[in-house]
């Protein structure tokens, strides 16, 4: 009797649509189709993600793979439920509709970034690791997301960026290509000191730092006569996807060149002024009180 009653239950009818009836039954159906079929779509991600990670997989091809699955398995399961339930899928034209018209006019932007995150995703002009410079803001790529791209700044601070703004405006990928970055130490000796000596000391003080390549090799210029000094530069490539291994880099080639200045006399310049006067001067004497 029990039984009958919960059979009963289950068929009762809640809503018609398109003289197809939905019971009861259906509607205590739909939650328990969601949890497994989640249940089931997370299961299979995380082997296939696990699997790739193996087989060492480049970690944007495995984000790009994961969002596409989720996707199918999202849409398969939506239809599966509406199939099982009765419902036809013809019913839902007129608010498919309503809802791309509210799109339209209401969510241009996450429409935009929405579009943009898959452009990134598959042109992979931007790909998760990369060291990236956006207007004032300067960092590694952690995620991409559909929407937004996450950034660790070199500060520490996490800075989400809509992915519009990554495919719209100017933005510097360090990383792009290769991890070769080159930068430059600039010095100024004071007038009077052996230039083919100080530019051999600048070379030296590179060539001994690790982590500078030697190919391509550092380069030493005679810059400029400047006002109070003889500027130098030297220009050399090292292999980093930070903005911190470049100053590292620099750091090092200053402290040495202050070494190997000290050990030869030459002198770092600094800003200096000579004042003539015209005339003589009279000092006058001081009262006394």
């Amino acid at each position: 009797m029990t039984f009958d009653k919960i059979v009963a239950f289950l068929n009762i009818t809640i809503v018609s649509i398109e003289n197809q009836p939905i019971t009861t039954g259906d509607i205590l159906l739909i939650p328990v189709l969601l949890i497994i079929g989640v249940y089931l779509t997370k299961w299979f991600v995380r082997r296939i993600t696990t699997q790739l990670t193996t087989q060492h997989t480049d970690p944007n091809i495995i984000h790009l793979l994961r969002r596409i699955f989720y996707i199918i398995a999202i849409t398969i399961l939506i239809i599966t439920i509406l199939d099982l339930i009765n419902v036809p899928i013809t019913a839902f034209a007129f608010l498919s509709g309503a809802i791309a018209i509210g799109f339209g006019f209401g969510a241009q932007n996450i429409i935009n970034n929405f579009i943009s995150g898959w452009i990134l995703m598959w042109e992979r002009p931007i790909r998760i690791g990369d060291f990236l410079e956006i207007e004032d803001a300067k960092g590694v790529v952690e995620e991409i997301n559909t929407r937004s791209t996450r950034i660790k700044r070199v500060d520490g601070v996490h800075m989400l960026i809509p992915n519009s703004k990554l495919i719209e405006n100017t933005v510097v990928n360090w990383t792009l290509v290769d991890r070769l970055v080159r930068t430059t130490v600039k010095v100024g000796v004071s007038y009077g000191s052996p230039v083919k000596l100080v530019a051999e000391l600048i070379l030296q003080a590179a060539v001994e730092q690790e982590e500078i390549l030697s190919t391509p090799k550092p380069s030493v210029t005679f810059e400029d006569f400047g006002d109070n000094a003889l500027i130098f530069d030297i220009n050399f490539w090292i292999n980093s996807n930070v903005e911190g291994g470049l100053r590292k880099a620099r750091s090092n080639v200053r402290f040495r060149l202050a070494e190997l200045f000290e050990e030869h006399n030459i002198v770092v310049a600094y800003p200096q002024r000579d004042v003539h006067l015209d005339g003589s001067i009279t000092l006058l004497p001081s009262e006394s009180k």
